[in-house]
């Protein structure tokens, strides 16, 4: 489940274990790699934490857990993000050229932080999963929020949250030249601030008939959205804690950018 290009990069990222006491060793420490192999099944098949079969291989659901909260606050999968848009950059790979944005909202099976009542599924808990990809679907940034939360407030921060993507000489690139949004993101407010970014708008207006034309730069990020779903365990929030929310988030977003590295690099 992590193939051996993938887990070369990902082993190097990994906080190093703390020393054991030889007098009080404990149980022997699963090993990441199989541990990784876990949280991968449990991501693309949505099965609950406690129910992983320890017959995999993979140690418990709950070891699988708290690996990945650990590996999380250690920032693991946004370097891991930074190592590879970097690949994909200095093999001239990334269309920085133009930029697309959107989001989609999930059920929340629990209430938790980042989560609220659902605007489309009758005020039910849920939460939104915005994403803004380069111009072929490469995601550059994720985030979550509540499911009550405009599109357009987290604009600027999907901006900003675009990680310094080195792997060529100069100064590392940060912001695509255009970026465009469907009619969730029409405000002239916004637009201002996209501008001051040094990136071109090119954002749908409301009232405006169906037709102009940038839906077909648009649906890259439509089709990556649909990719991040495919993963079960994101199709609905079943956890609590949102930083364990976020951590598969950012995994996935890994998981949707290696190919796109094997294939082009």
């Amino acid at each position: 489940m992590v193939p051996d290009g993938l887990w070369q990069r990902i082993e190097p990222l990994l906080p190093k274990p703390a020393p054991r006491n030889p007098r009080y060793p404990g149980r022997k420490r699963i090993p990441d790699r199989q541990v990784l192999c876990g949280i991968l099944f449990v991501l693309h098949t949505g099965i609950q934490w406690e129910f992983l079969p320890q017959e995999l291989g993979f140690g418990s659901g709950m070891t699988c857990w708290r690996r990945l909260e650990e590996w999380n606050r250690a920032g693991v999968w946004q370097r891991l993000h930074e190592v590879l848009l970097a690949e994909l950059h200095g093999a001239g790979k990334l269309n920085w050229s133009r930029a697309a944005i959107d989001s989609s909202h999930v059920r929340a099976a629990r209430r938790g932080p980042k989560s609220g009542p659902s605007p489309v599924d009758r005020a039910r808990p849920g939460s939104k999963h915005h994403v803004l990809t380069e111009g072929a679907g490469i995601p550059l940034s994720a985030s979550l929020t509540g499911g009550n939360r405009n599109d357009v407030t987290e604009l600027e921060a999907l901006i900003d949250a675009i990680p310094p993507v080195r792997g060529r000489r100069g100064r590392p690139r940060r912001r695509p030249d255009e970026l465009y949004g469907d009619r969730a993101y029409d405000h002239d407010k916004y637009r201002k601030k996209v501008r001051a970014k040094g990136i071109r708008p090119r954002i749908a207006r409301r009232g405006h008939p169906h037709g102009s034309g940038l839906g077909k730069h648009r649906w890259v990020v439509e089709r990556t959205i649909a990719w991040y779903h495919g993963m079960k365990r994101l199709r609905i929030r079943w956890e609590r804690r949102d930083d364990i929310h976020e951590a598969l988030l950012g995994l996935a977003t890994c998981i949707i950018t290696w190919p796109h590295v094997t294939r082009l690099c």
